[in-house]
C-alpha cells in the first residue's frame, strides 16, 4: 500500500521542464529530472486513538448520514451502589447526539453488552429507550431513584455511570447503515469497556425492525411500547421486517426496535470517512461539560480509569 501511494504522490508533482545552457557555443545540456519526494504516513501525536489505527495518509471526512458524539452508560442494578462485574448491573446503554440540534438519543441494548467485531460478532437486539431535547432531561433520567414496591417495600436504583466517551459516524455501506465510533475516553480501554465489548475504536452494522410486524412470543417490546413512526418512514419497509437506519430520523422515535451486528464490516473495510476523536481530560470532558452530570468518583473511575464503581 505504501508503494501505491508514492506513486500517487509522484503523478501529482510536476516535473522540471528541459532547459537550455545560457552559455555561447557550448553543447545543449538536459536539466535534470526533478525526483519525487517520498510520502510518509504521518500519526498525529496528540491523538492516543489515532496512534493505535493503521498508519496512512490524511483523508479527507467523506460523507455520512451523520455524525455526532457517542456516550456508553451502565446502570447498576436495584440497591447495588458497588457493582463488580456485569452480572451487577442492569441496564446498558448507547448514546447518540447528532452534531445538528439538541436532540439526544438513549438506545438500551438488551444483552448488556455490543457484539464483537470479529466474525462471529453476533446480533444484539436493541430498542430506542429515550429521545431528549434538553441534556438536563437526560440527567434526570440516569440519575438514581427511589420507588415503593408491594412485596419489597422501598426500593433504590442507583444513578447511572459513564463507561466511555467519543465519537460516531453512520455511514451508507453497500445495502447496509453502519456505525462506526472512536473512543476519546477512557484513553486505554480497561475492565469495565471489556465487560461491555467497547473497544478503542468498533463498527457494527444497525438494522431497524419493521413495527408492524410482530414479533415471536417473549420477544421485543410488546404492542403498546412498540414505535408510532410517521408515514414517510413507515412506507420505507414495504414488506420488509428490516431496514437499514437510513435516515437516522428512524432513531428519534421512542420504542423503534433495532438489530446491532457485529463481524459484517471488517476494520480495513473502506467507509469513505474519517473519524476525528480529541483527546479528553477532566475540565473538557463532554460528558460533564454539555450533558451536565455530576464529578464523583462514581463517574469519573469508570471513565477515565476503566475501572468499575
Amino acid at each position: 500500500m505504501a508503494a501505491a501511494k508514492k506513486t500517487k504522490a509522484a503523478e501529482t508533482e510536476p516535473k522540471a521542464s528541459k532547459a537550455k545552457t545560457t552559455k555561447p557555443k557550448a553543447a545543449k545540456a538536459k536539466a535534470p529530472e526533478a525526483k519525487p519526494k517520498p510520502v510518509k504516513a504521518t500519526l498525529t501525536k496528540e491523538e492516543p486513538i489515532a496512534a493505535r489505527a493503521k498508519p496512512g495518509p490524511a483523508r479527507p471526512r467523506g460523507d455520512a448520514l451523520e455524525r455526532g458524539d457517542l456516550f456508553f452508560f451502565y446502570r447498576p442494578d436495584v440497591d447495588d451502589e458497588a457493582p463488580g462485574g456485569i452480572v451487577d448491573v442492569r441496564r446498558f446503554h448507547l448514546v447518540l447526539r447528532p452534531e445538528a440540534g439538541d436532540l439526544v438519543r438513549v438506545i438500551t441494548v438488551g444483552r448488556k453488552t455490543l457484539p464483537g467485531s470479529g466474525p462471529d460478532g453476533g446480533n444484539h437486539w436493541a430498542f430506542v429507550d429515550r429521545v431528549f431535547r434538553d441534556p438536563e432531561q437526560l440527567k434526570e433520567a440516569l440519575g438514581a431513584t427511589t420507588y415503593e414496591t408491594e412485596t419489597q417495600g422501598e426500593r433504590h436504583l442507583p444513578e447511572a455511570r459513564p463507561a466511555g466517551e467519543g465519537v460516531y459516524a453512520l455511514v451508507r455501506h453497500g445495502r447496509d447503515t453502519v456505525l462506526a465510533y472512536a473512543l476519546e475516553l477512557p484513553e486505554r480501554p480497561g475492565e469495565v469497556q471489556a465487560a461491555f465489548g467497547i473497544e478503542a475504536q468498533g463498527r457494527f452494522v444497525v438494522s431497524i425492525k419493521n413495527p408492524e410486524i410482530e414479533s415471536p412470543p417473549g420477544l421485543g417490546l410488546d404492542a403498546g411500547q412498540r414505535a408510532e413512526l410517521p408515514d414517510e418512514l413507515l412506507e420505507r419497509f414495504g414488506a420488509r421486517k428490516w431496514h437499514p437506519a437510513d435516515p437516522p430520523a428512524f432513531l428519534d422515535h421512542q420504542g423503534v426496535e433495532l438489530i446491532l451486528i457485529g463481524g459484517r464490516v471488517a476494520p480495513d473495510d473502506e467507509l469513505g470517512i474519517e473519524l476525528e476523536p480529541q483527546p479528553e481530560d477532566e475540565a473538557n470532558a463532554e460528558v460533564f461539560r454539555d450533558l451536565h452530570l455530576d464529578r464523583s468518583e462514581r463517574t469519573l473511575r469508570p471513565l477515565f480509569e476503566g475501572k468499575w464503581a
